[in-house]
């Protein structure tokens, strides 16, 4: 199964992906649960037992306009360096913990929705990840438990401002201007998306594929991530983790490779879908 938070008719809400179309839970649920976060925290709870049958297609393709597939959530934190090749192509040493950085949500942009390019820079990077969609509430959670709290998965591009980014030696500016983070389409469930570490994941720039691997490559497994994030911090239904990108990025190459006004990327998960975005300049 998979999840889509969308706009129609006016109206923000979320529903089951078909494949002519969305089925809308917001409005065959009701107003108690109006998005897709409080909807993953009342099935953590148990107070949704069984989805409403049969699942129609209430807006077809075309129909309505997809959202960041949680468009609020409560934290958004990043794993940096977790791929050798990227490891490697940065020239930074290997750690014995993972790098981990936040997002604030309102750097988020949804499928088939345009990432800004910030006036004040022309160092815009993709990265093309897995995002990891917590599905219930977690503190101190051991390594051979952390998968039981996760809903599922999506794809996301951490679109970075490199020179921003390098500012100093925290990534904070570089990784938080509005609308630079793609985040979509879909959350496929867990038990719907399967093992992972055989699937591929690539990124495209335009025509060119820039980047390319398997999710098998992370030096910090979802796993391992999720035990280290949970021993300082709690986790809540609707967080989101993204889980670092490969090797590819645009300002290792030489020259750079940037993203510029005009610009289409996408991020492709075997078995987890594509997330496009155009690139424009920021108002």
């Amino acid at each position: 199964m998979a999840f889509v938070s969308f706009t129609a008719e006016g109206r923000a809400t979320y529903g089951i992906a078909r494949p002519d179309g969305v089925f809308d839970l917001g409005r065959h649920i009701g107003a108690a649960f109006p998005g897709l976060r409080s909807f993953l925290t009342a099935q953590s709870l148990g107070r949704i037992a069984a989805l409403p049958h049969p699942l129609t297609t209430d807006y077809a393709t075309g129909q309505f306009t997809y959202l960041p597939i949680i468009p609020n959530p409560s934290k958004i934190l990043c794993v940096g360096l977790n791929y050798q090749d990227h490891l490697t192509e940065t020239g930074r040493r290997p750690a014995n913990y993972p790098t981990i950085f936040t997002r604030f949500a309102d750097t988020l942009t949804a499928h088939q929705a345009p990432m800004l390019l910030p006036a004040v820079s022309s160092a815009f990077d993709y990265e093309g990840e897995l995002a990891v969609i917590i599905g219930k509430h977690g503190f101190h959670v051991p390594e051979e438990k952390a998968l039981d709290i996760v809903a599922g998965y999506s794809l996301f591009n951490d679109g970075s401002i490199r020179d921003w980014q390098r500012h100093t030696n925290q990534f904070t500016p570089g990784k938080n201007f509005p609308a630079t983070a793609g985040f979509g389409p879909t959350l496929v469930t867990k038990e719907e998306a399967g093992p992972l570490a055989q699937k591929s994941i690539q990124t495209h720039l335009n025509d060119q594929q820039v980047q390319s691997a398997h999710l098998g490559d992370m030096i910090f497994s979802i796993a391992k991530v999720i035990a280290y994030i949970t021993a300082f911090t709690a986790l809540s239904p609707g967080d989101v983790i993204a889980t670092g990108t490969p090797g590819g990025v645009g300002f290792t190459r030489e020259p750079p490779l940037f993203m510029r006004s005009g610009d289409t990327v996408t991020v492709t998960i075997e078995g987890i879908g594509t997330l496009t975005n155009t690139i424009q300049p920021a108002p």
